[in-house]
């Protein structure tokens, strides 16, 4: 089960202008695009995804048959066991380019909320002066993804950092035993549309991606594995080839 809240005027006012060309990634010819798919959650299926650049900024957008971000999770009252939604862009990035350790899975940028924990202790999303109390507000993060047969058989999980282990990490990585950092780039909503608009330190020559809505879960035991992809709802190629190019 999964709590619809309302999209604020405010945000809505705030994505307009973001938006290339104020189009939505439907509307982009070489967008990645995906079939309708009756009777699923209309808020994660997946019509298009394209990602474009701005010198250092990349811009990453995903247009949905539903309300994107109108759905949120269902609050557990505990870590243990809480569920994550996302939409996610993997990439062809290496880890390395926003500052984890190089070579160590596949790179993806994620939109999420997660209404039993907050992740980004640097910020605080819902503007009430506790930076430690707004997990369940639509947050970015960059993970790292690799296969982790303990999530289950085929399964994809965040990749863990293993005790006595310290590689190297982001700057705002939030300190949890996890690939996974707290950027603070804030995810606008458009009706149909979410977009992220990152920051690269480095201007690659060519980025590829795919689309994909996906639920994920914390350990019920909080430990290794930490977080598992449980559901993937979409993937805009169907594959997760990453056939997408920003150029």
């Amino acid at each position: 089960m999964h709590r619809i809240l309302p999209t604020t005027a405010a945000i809505l006012c705030l994505a307009a202008p973001l938006l290339a060309g104020g189009k939505h990634a439907s509307g982009m010819s070489d967008a990645i695009t995906s079939e309708a798919k009756p009777g699923g959650n209309a808020a994660f299926d997946i019509l298009a995804a394209h990602a474009h650049r701005n010198g250092r900024h990349v811009t990453f957008h995903m247009t949905t048959a539903g309300m994107a971000g109108a759905d949120h999770p269902e609050p557990t009252g505990q870590l243990g066991g809480a569920q994550v939604l996302s939409y996610v862009w993997p990439t062809t990035l290496d880890p390395s380019a926003v500052g984890f350790e190089g070579g160590t899975g596949i790179l993806a940028l994620a939109a999420t909320s997660h209404p039993d924990f907050d992740d980004t202790p640097l910020y605080d999303e819902n503007r009430d002066g506790d930076p430690g109390n707004d997990g369940d507000d639509w947050h970015s993060h960059w993970v790292v993804l690799t296969p982790t047969p303990a999530c289950g058989t085929g399964a994809l999980g965040v990749r863990d950092i293993p005790e006595g282990e310290t590689p190297k990490l982001p700057v705002t990585w939030p300190g949890l035993p996890l690939f996974l950092d707290s950027p603070g780039f804030s995810p606008l909503f458009d009706g149909a549309e979410i977009t992220v608009t990152v920051a690269l330190t480095d201007a690659q020559a060519e980025i590829g991606y795919d689309g994909v809505t996906a639920a994920l879960r914390v350990n019920a035991n909080i430990h290794a594995p930490l977080l598992c992809v449980t559901d993937v709802f979409d993937i805009a190629s169907g594959d997760l080839s990453l056939p997408g190019r920003v150029q």
